[in-house]
């Protein structure tokens, strides 16, 4: 088998229809390959190094992730793919370490929040998106803390997801507290609480 037929088996095989230049690389082929199919409209250049078989079903979830590995989804996101929000947001909300800078995130429609390295690890998780993929996001004690510290989420939305974490039989309040106070969060966590509990 030639090298073409090589990267199409690799591109036909390729798990949720993705396929990298350095899964090319390691496979010992040469990632201009990958330009043919692009050309011939089988794949289409998703962000650098990484493509999409065209017939593939897209998850946008999936998808941004593996561009941004080191963005977690969080915020009103986070709250929709626990179940904790009816409402699809109309943008992504990805968090980010301080000082990570990728060119392409100002050309995304996504929202970014950045944090400290120190506060960017803890709660994280990892859920099936709703097309049944791997992704990241913070688990619901930090993203209860994150929508209460920050501005821009409907206070509808907050409201309800905090009155149905006070009547979840899962709460971890411990954890929550814990998380509100590294976020110093800890009084507006309180008194939600108060009101619920």
């Amino acid at each position: 088998m030639n090298n073409m037929g090589k990267v199409e088996k690799m591109v036909q095989s390729a798990p949720n229809g993705i396929i990298t230049a350095a899964q090319l690389t390691k496979a010992g082929l040469h990632r201009g390959y990958l330009h043919d199919f692009v050309e011939s409209g089988e794949l289409y250049r998703f962000g650098r190094g990484l493509y999409v078989q065209s017939s593939a079903w897209e998850d946008d979830f999936y998808l941004l992730q593996r561009k941004y590995s080191r963005g977690i989804y969080s915020h009103d996101t986070a709250l929709y793919l626990l179940g904790y929000s009816d409402r699809t947001p109309a943008r992504y909300t990805m968090t980010f370490p301080k000082g990570y800078n990728a060119l392409s995130l100002k050309q995304e429609d996504l929202i970014v929040k950045r944090v400290i390295p120190e506060n960017y690890d803890f709660g994280i998780i990892e859920i099936q998106s709703p097309s049944s993929n791997p992704i990241c996001v913070y688990d619901l004690e930090r993203t209860l803390c994150d929508i209460l510290r920050g501005s821009g989420s409907d206070i509808q939305i907050v409201g309800a997801a905090m009155k149905r974490y006070a009547a979840s039989k899962d709460k971890d309040i411990h954890k929550l507290m814990q998380y509100a106070e590294r976020l110093r969060v800890k009084p507006k966590v309180l008194r939600y609480m108060e009101i619920l509990l």
